[in-house]
């Protein structure tokens, strides 16, 4: 059985793996709160078929519970409130963010917070597990035999027939609490010690079989194909999974024959190594179909009358065309031109076309050739949009078509200096282009 650990923070949640056949706890990355958290533990979750979960509860150094407690024992209702056959154990802890530190610092290698609290988390988790270890009668719980946390502590009653009984047993339970805790705490340094020495060995282990891929906002289907090919799938594998259909309202609105380009949205995801090349892009398109929703694009881009595959298409060339903060901008040039009946013009998309048929330049050996090529991506030559999406837009550009600027301009370029220059006329668009862009107005396309 796969179980998950959490380190519960107000600003990211640490997660730790194991195998209750092999008994180790692996740390695994975290999760920003950010509204998102809970999707993305639920994801998690299905991507290890567990719904069983640790979650460190946090003590003072008393063994009292705290105000980070009530926050656990909340986020823990919340989460069977998300998750419904979510199976809850709650681990006392206390310390572990610092003892993950150290562990941490002792590699000598940079590390960020988050990986901290995925640290953290792998401590939890792994005193979980030696809990059942140490009481060998105790087997560790399959998930179907797990009972829901419970969320109020127990208070317990006692009665005491004199004030000197009473105050004799407070003091014998201080004493023996105290002897206990310290022994807990030996015993627990000792184990950490053993771990920290074994560490390295059997991370390399388990993170051999898991791997992380990143789609970059404006990465194409072909840059794609090439990162899955990388992470160790086959051509065909490849492939298949981008030509695949799925199931999701979004994609229907798109030609015949269309290819996925434009809908994966770019996002970092990890996966185990065996997960199929079709589970990997429905992932993507998953986080596509969260952005659209979330957003309302369909029914702002129908504002800005275009439908939602075209919407998409145009947010591939704004994300191509310019950096997030003038992405409204030129969002707003290209709405007014295909309003004005006017070309597109706009080099990416020929560049795109060029690329299918000739990436190596053996033809089109210069500009003037490329815009010659007669392709329905060539904005330079066609008018309206390309026929599809040339990249897959981030959600910056994605909102850009949704929401452009309030502006009125007709060009725009990128100078020499990186900054970009708008106006209403030929004429200045000219002038533009002679006064700031001698170099990269004539980069190869």
């Amino acid at each position: 059985m796969k179980i998950l650990a959490l380190d519960v923070g107000e600003k990211r949640i640490g997660v730790a793996k194991a195998d209750s056949s092999t008994r180790i706890a692996v740390p695994v990355g975290f999760v920003e709160v950010d509204g998102s958290e809970w999707q993305e533990i639920a994801r998690i979750a299905r991507l290890n078929s567990t719904n069983f979960f640790v979650l460190g509860l946090p003590r003072s150094n008393e063994g009292n519970e705290t105000a980070q407690s009530v926050y656990v024992r909340n986020f823990a209702k919340t989460l069977v409130e998300k998750i419904p056959d979510a199976k809850i154990r709650l681990q006392d802890e206390s310390l572990t963010s610092v003892v993950a530190e150290e562990r941490l610092k002792s590699r000598k290698k940079s590390y960020e917070k988050g990986e901290i609290d995925a640290e953290a988390a792998s401590i939890i988790l792994q005193d979980f597990l030696e809990s059942f270890r140490a009481d060998s009668t105790e087997p560790l719980p399959e998930s179907d035999k797990i009972d829901k946390v419970k969320l109020k502590t127990k208070k317990a009653k006692h009665k005491m027939k004199t004030t000197t009984k009473w105050i004799s047993g407070v003091v014998i339970l201080v004493i023996l609490g105290l002897t206990i805790t310290g022994v807990a705490l030996f015993i627990r340094d000792q184990r950490y010690k053993e771990y920290a020495e074994q560490f390295a060995e059997i991370e390399s282990q388990m993170e051999a079989d898991v791997f992380d891929l990143t789609i970059r906002p404006g990465e194409t289907i072909s840059e794609v194909k090439k990162s899955l090919i990388e992470v160790g799938y086959s051509t065909e594998e490849a492939d298949a999974a981008l030509n695949a259909n799925y199931n999701f309202a979004f994609l229907q609105g798109r030609p015949e024959g269309a290819s996925l380009e434009g809908y994966l949205y770019g996002e970092t995801h990890q996966f185990y190594g065996d997960t199929p090349a079709t589970e990997v892009i429905e992932t993507y398109l998953k986080g596509m179909e969260k952005v659209i929703t979330e957003n309302d694009l369909e029914a702002k881009y129908a504002a800005q009358g275009l439908s939602l595959y075209e919407g998409i298409t145009l947010a591939s060339v704004v994300q191509k065309e310019a950096p997030a903060p003038e992405m409204p901008t030129v969002a707003q040039v290209f709405l007014t031109r295909l309003a004005y009946g006017m070309l597109l013009g706009s080099d990416v998309t020929v560049s795109y076309a060029v690329d299918m048929v000739d990436p190596d330049r053996q033809t089109y050996v210069d500009n003037q050739a490329a815009l010659t090529i007669d392709s329905c991506y060539n904005t330079r030559l066609y008018a309206g949009l390309p026929c599809g999406p040339i990249s897959n837009p981030g959600l910056a550009a994605l909102l850009a078509v949704a929401e452009p600027s309030d502006t009125a301009y007709l060009y725009f370029l990128t100078g020499d200096d990186g900054v970009m220059y708008y106006s209403y006329t030929e004429a200045e668009h000219i002038q533009n282009i002679y006064s700031h862009c001698q170099n990269l107005c004539n980069v190869s396309l």
